[in-house]
């Protein structure tokens, strides 16, 4: 009876997790170039003396779903959509370099620009910086330009270049701060950080939404409760059982 208990709770505890993967791409479905994650089960035999009657289950994150976004027309200078193998560098909190494909982004007041929250790199290195209270434009290279408070619309002039990278899908996954970074295989190929690629083109006025789709995101959120039923009702009967055989016993 406790090795049925066992494996259901195992079950219980991995649709647990899966449902909390769901409820994050659920989350993320307006995060413009968010990609979902992905899950899946597998089966981890039970080894030991005994016949192998049993497996166990057990949660893996097989990585991103990859697939582009929708592209979302602003018509905001600073919203910019990357080509599909092309990346933006931003320094994480931990002061490392992240990607993203997330390109909306905003200045401070300090004239700095940033990825939700994150500083964006510079071509050059070093976070992006542009003169207070410009207007600021981006070409489809990367290159910033500003145009200062009160002067005239020729004067304008590029400050500095966005730090565009490129790589494959196979070469980065995703860490905890929903950063981007290289593989260890692909570190031991390219480096720590990837280099800049001339050849990356942008799009300004232009978003790449969330490749989440809430309907089919939803549909599993409601399978993945439907499983943790199943498998709770098998704790529940599998007790019951064992309670109905310790009266038997006491009877005799």
């Amino acid at each position: 009876m406790d090795h049925a208990i066992y494996t259901a709770m195992g079950a219980a505890s991995q649709t647990m997790e899966m449902q909390g993967v769901t409820a994050s791409n659920l989350a993320n479905t307006s995060t413009p170039g968010f990609r979902a994650q992905l899950t899946a089960l597998r089966a981890v035999p039970v080894n030991g003396e005994t016949f192998q009657t049993r497996t166990l289950v057990t949660g893996s994150t097989p990585g991103a779903d990859m697939t582009p976004g929708q592209l979302d027309y602003t018509a905001r200078p600073l919203d910019v959509a990357l080509q599909q193998d092309g990346w933006l560098a931003v320094q994480a909190a931990d002061g490392s370099e992240g990607y993203t494909r997330n390109g909306n982004i905003q200045v401070t007041p300090t004239g700095q620009l940033t990825i939700q929250g994150n500083p964006v790199m510079a071509d050059g290195g070093g976070p992006v910086m542009v003169p207070e209270g410009s207007e600021v434009t981006i070409a489809s290279d990367g290159t910033i330009s500003a145009l200062n408070p009160g002067d005239p619309a020729n004067t304008i002039s590029p400050v500095a270049k966005l730090k565009l990278v490129k790589a494959e899908n196979t070469e980065v996954t995703r860490g905890d701060d929903g950063m981007f970074r290289l593989t260890a295989a692909a570190q031991a190929t390219r480096g720590p950080t990837l280099q800049s690629d001339p050849s990356i083109r942008l799009q300004s006025g232009v978003l790449e939404g969330s490749n989440v789709k809430p309907v089919a995101a939803m549909a599993e959120m409601i399978a993945s409760s439907r499983r943790f039923e199943m498998q709770m009702k098998v704790i529940s009967s599998v007790d019951d059982n064992a309670s109905k055989a310790n009266q038997l016993l006491s009877l005799s």
